[in-house]
């Protein structure tokens, strides 16, 4: 029987900063444009950490009754460890994608933006099908697009379509940034995991791509980020309070960019997750400001 702590780490807590972030940035987004409205930001906030709890779980589920995850470096794998009943981490993948969907209901009655129903709907399948089902995609080198559109375009730009039914050049950047950097956590992830990806047959973007090609694809994913920031001071002028989060880019860079290799990329892991996070809060701090001097 899996403990608490196994189960929580189970849960890959470190990944949170990718569903923190986009609704960061949607909410400011919004704010930017003069119609921010808490009481749905926390909505937001919850269906989108409901959907990353829920995916972690389901792919922990998935590679672990495939055998793939035998051989992996970094969380515990509650399955593929053989800690916890596959039946279990299956519920609690579902409870969670439950969770979301309802709270995603709520979001979009109280908001009155029907038409994101779609986006909730396909989300649940992605955050499934990333590594179950028949076909998972993210054994086909499709993770990184998918993270980007629903950790990235669809998140932030929902969240600020929710709150202020219009969207700007500002949103747009940095939903793209966002997308950017969560996409930069999947690479590193899987960078990590390439030799062992590939004994299991895993065609992960990094594995068709290889360590090299795999490397250069994090550092231009990091530069596209800070270039969104430009971007979005073309509206909003504060925005430009987001490249402060830039110096939290070099170490992750140079680890990255080193010949470093399983276990080794471990910090650079966590650091391109607080990277994220570092982002999106001096974003939104930016764009929150942007009232106060248009």
């Amino acid at each position: 029987m899996a403990t608490l702590a196994q189960w929580t780490e189970g849960a890959r807590p470190r990944t949170l900063p990718a569903a923190v972030a986009p609704v960061l940035v949607g909410t400011a987004s919004a704010h930017a444009l003069g119609s921010s409205d808490l009481a749905l930001a926390l909505l937001a906030l919850l269906v989108a950490l409901g959907l990353q709890v829920g995916v972690n779980f389901a792919n922990d589920y998935s590679d672990g009754i495939r055998g793939t995850d035998e051989d992996r470096v970094g969380p515990v794998r509650l399955v593929g460890q053989r800690l916890a009943d596959p039946g279990t981490v299956k519920a609690a993948a579902f409870a969670c994608f439950f969770a979301a969907c309802v709270l995603g209901l709520a979001l979009v009655a109280l908001s009155e933006t029907w038409a994101l129903l779609l986006v909730g709907a396909t989300a649940v399948w992605a955050a499934w099908n990333y590594t179950g089902g028949s076909r998972p995609y993210g054994y086909r080198g499709l993770g990184e697009v998918m993270v980007f559109l629903f950790f990235g375009l669809f998140a932030v730009l929902g969240t600020t379509w929710t709150q202020a039914h219009r969207l700007d050049l500002a949103s747009v950047a940095g939903a793209v940034g966002c997308g950017a950097l969560a996409c930069a956590i999947l690479v590193t992830n899987n960078l990590r995991d390439l030799e062992g990806d590939r004994a299991a047959g895993k065609r992960t973007l990094a594995v068709r791509l290889g360590f090299a090609r795999t490397r250069e694809l994090y550092t231009w994913l990091v530069v596209g980020a800070f270039v969104m920031v430009l971007v979005a001071a073309v509206a909003h002028p504060t925005a430009l309070v987001g490249l402060l989060a830039a110096p939290l880019a070099l170490g992750p860079l140079r680890v990255v960019r080193s010949d470093a290799v399983g276990r080794e990329l471990l910090p650079a892991l966590a650091r391109t997750g607080v990277l994220q996070l570092g982002y999106a809060v001096a974003l939104t701090i930016g764009l929150a400001l942007a009232p106060l001097v248009g």
